[in-house]
């Protein structure tokens, strides 16, 4: 038996895509995330007894919730004899691109994993989150779920995950404007038809981006963080993006796009202080088009989900 029935678990927010991985590049940013507390039940089921939080209308029935859907699927594939009743405190906004869908389940998962009787390594709990995200995206990819699960810059593939170092002075400015952009519509965006010079560039940047992140090389992540796919098709999606987006880069961002599928915009900066001072001016071009903002500012190599004591 475990030494305890009952856990609890945080889970940070994430930057997804990071501009140029669509659907395998991510990492988290610390400041803000979903906590989800699981108790082992005797009842071989899964259960939400409560949502709370900045989110709270969210379906209880677990197999439409990211977090009951993940641990549907953990207890399926476990053939555990016994079932989890969760309660989620919903700490990030849907609609926000800072991964809040993906957060839930993977705290679940997190949170659960302490609880079983043979508990099993990060990496293995990674389809069982893909499970839980294609509730809310409607597809099966882990650019936000792996970093969740590994913490940092994570290349996320259908079956493996990759940790990518960072520069730990590396950091991230992410603004939050105060509106909702769904992720089936920001995917809905993407339906047409591309050029094969689009990949080409896009591959080349993604190449740049990783290893420029491996080598601790600026040039090289400057050169590279550029989305020239998704990006151009979803900014008319993201209010006053241009101005945001330069606002980044007038104060030395090495790179600015939209997080997820929107609406928050990141930079990524050499230094903590470019970043914050990035971040104001970032609010502010917001804020031109009447929306107030929150802010998170971190390392690029941030946590991952954890346990709470």
């Amino acid at each position: 038996m475990p030494a305890r029935d009952v856990a609890t678990a945080f889970a940070p927010a994430c930057v997804g895509n990071v501009g140029v991985g669509f659907d395998i590049l991510g990492h988290t940013l610390a400041g803000a995330g979903d906590r989800v507390r699981v108790t082992r039940i005797a009842a071989p089921q899964v259960r939400i007894a409560a949502i709370e939080g900045v989110v709270r209308e969210l379906p209880l029935e677990p197999a439409r919730n990211t977090a009951g859907a993940s641990l549907l699927a953990l207890r399926e594939a476990l053939a555990l004899p016994y079932g989890f009743e969760l309660a989620l405190h919903k700490g990030i906004a849907l609609g926000s691109g800072m991964a809040g869908s993906a957060a839930s389940c993977v705290a679940a998962l997190v949170a659960a994993n302490a609880l079983l009787d043979a508990p099993l390594p990060r990496e293995a709990l990674y389809r069982f989150a893909m499970d839980g995200e294609a509730v809310a995206s409607g597809g099966r990819h882990g650019d936000n779920v792996g970093p969740q699960l590994l913490g940092g810059l994570v290349l996320a593939t259908a079956e493996r995950l990759v940790r990518i170092p960072v520069p730990a002075h590396w950091h991230c400015a992410l603004v939050h404007p105060h509106c909702v952009l769904e992720t089936r519509r920001a995917r809905a965006a993407l339906a047409g038809d591309y050029r094969l010079g689009e990949f080409v560039a896009q591959s080349a940047n993604l190449a740049q981006v990783i290893a420029g992140c491996w080598r601790g090389d600026v040039a090289l992540v400057r050169a590279g963080l550029k989305d020239v796919l998704v990006e151009p098709r979803r900014a008319p999606l993201v209010p006053n993006f241009a101005r945001v987006q330069q606002a980044a880069l007038d104060h030395g961002a090495l790179g600015a796009s939209i997080s997820g599928a929107g609406p928050s915009v990141f930079g990524w900066f050499e230094h903590a202080g470019q970043a914050h001072a990035a971040a104001v001016a970032m609010r502010g071009a917001f804020a031109e088009a009447g929306l107030d903002s929150d802010v998170l500012v971190g390392p690029i190599d941030g946590p991952a989900a954890q346990v709470l004591a």
